[in-house]
């Protein structure tokens, strides 16, 4: 991973739904009412063997229509920072309009590869119509259809010429990269000066594997592992533009190159929607998780309160519930070091493989005494488990009906699997497969 794709453009005019294509997810939802997505604005990719990241920059213009292409610069403004290449959407229905302009004057002056992209060309009827785009200057339009995926290939053809080949750095993988994360202002900053105080050897700070963050060696108390810093990235001269967007586009390419994400949050403020929009990032990258909730010395403590309050997290985060929640104060100096402990033991259970004949004899046992529920008369019979080797844990349970397995079946087994060995921190895939 590495590249950063920006699907850009007005309201209305299908960034969701090219998403979910090139996502091939049901992730955005897709609604003729402007403004509508929020949530889940970050996929990943691949067309011919490569990878990269899409975020639809559309759920982030949310308000009435006047206030709409303030909003729509800014996200472009971003959208240019942060991304490899951007996908400009235009409605090929509709045709050309004022806003299509505005957006397409600043896409010119920004030097960045920018793929004019006409969506909804979708009948031999209105096939031509794409032409009158190129009065946009942005060079030849891709005509394609995002809900039936006519000419997508042809888009992504294109795309993939432009990606950055050498993005990916070589990766020492006997050393961790623990990534601090979290949204601005929570005290990413400090928990690294914290860290990087003078009583270990820092070795090698070396350019980091995403554009303006940096990674340092850190040796010291029994622990090395390559630390990166996501808290000294380019201070936004406009606080005005959402902060939601900003930190999720900012978090994307320093999740991805880490093993472990230390998700900071502000204790004074609690768990707050855009928490669980980076915590989701993580997740659905496969990483693992440490929470700290940082400032704990400014709460007002009740009997309990860490309790409670870890609770309230937990029901915010399920159902990956499985993750180690730390307590901590940077300017007290408190826990700070338990963080790191949790991390390196987050990334050790992340490469932990279970022996086949250990998941057999135990699981097997148990889904004879608690058997799959009866679906439309089927009886699933589930024969042999076996852990893949892959980067994070994923098991492959293999039986004679694969898709009547139920998703609460499936999460039973996984916490079962869970509370028998120690996969804390770590996101899991289960897999029904056909024997």
């Amino acid at each position: 991973m590495g590249n950063i794709i920006s699907l850009v453009g007005r309201p209305n005019v299908g960034k969701s739904s090219l998403f979910n294509r090139l996502t091939k997810t049901r992730h955005a939802i897709v609604d003729p009412t402007s403004g509508v997505t929020r949530d889940r604005i970050y996929g990943s990719s691949d067309w011919i063997g490569y990878d990269f990241s899409v975020i639809d920059t559309g759920g982030y213009v949310i308000g009435s229509d006047d206030i709409f292409e303030e909003e729509i610069r800014k996200q472009v403004k971003l959208a240019l920072d942060e991304s490899d290449v951007i996908l400009f959407l235009v409605d090929g229905r509709e045709g050309l309009t004022p806003m299509d302009k505005d957006v397409a004057q600043m896409l010119r002056r920004s030097g960045k590869k920018v793929i004019l992209t006409v969506n909804k060309i979708d009948s031999p009827s209105n096939f031509f119509d794409y032409s009158e785009f190129y009065a946009l200057g942005l060079g030849e339009p891709f005509p394609v259809s995002a809900s039936n995926g006519s000419g997508t290939g042809e888009l992504l053809d294109e795309l993939v010429r432009h990606l950055n080949k050498d993005i990916l750095i070589e990766e020492d993988s006997n050393i961790p990269a623990f990534t601090i994360i979290g949204r601005p202002n929570v005290g990413k900053s400090s928990i690294i000066n914290a860290f990087l105080g003078k009583e270990q050897t820092i070795v090698t700070p070396k350019a980091g594997t995403t554009r303006d963050s940096s990674t340092t060696r850190y040796k010291g108390f029994g622990f090395e592992f390559d630390l990166v810093d996501t808290a000294g990235l380019r201070k936004k001269k406009n606080v005005e533009e959402d902060l939601e967007f900003y930190s999720v586009m900012r978090s994307v390419r320093a999740i991805e190159h880490s093993d472990v994400c230390i998700l900071l949050i502000d204790a004074s403020i609690g768990f707050e929607g855009q928490d669980l929009n980076i915590f989701s990032l993580a997740q659905r990258n496969h990483k693992g998780v440490v929470i700290a909730v940082n400032k704990w010395d400014l709460v007002e403590k009740e009997t309990n309160s860490h309790l409670e309050y870890e609770k309230i997290i937990r029901s915010r985060i399920a159902p990956f519930t499985d993750v180690p929640i730390v307590f901590t104060s940077v300017t007290k100096k408190q826990r700070i070091y338990k963080v790191l402990e949790l991390a390196t033991q987050v990334y050790n259970n992340k490469k932990r493989h279970i022996p086949t004949s250990q998941l057999n004899d135990y699981l097997l046992e148990l889904i004879a005494d608690y058997p799959p529920p009866v679906k439309k008369d089927k009886m699933v019979r589930i024969k042999y488990v076996t852990q893949l080797p892959t980067k994070y844990p994923t098991f492959a349970f293999f039986c004679n009906l694969p898709q009547y397995v139920t998703d609460s079946y499936s999460r039973f087994l996984e916490n079962k699997i869970r509370s028998n060995w120690d996969f804390s921190g770590v996101p899991m895939d289960l897999f029904f497969r056909k024997k």
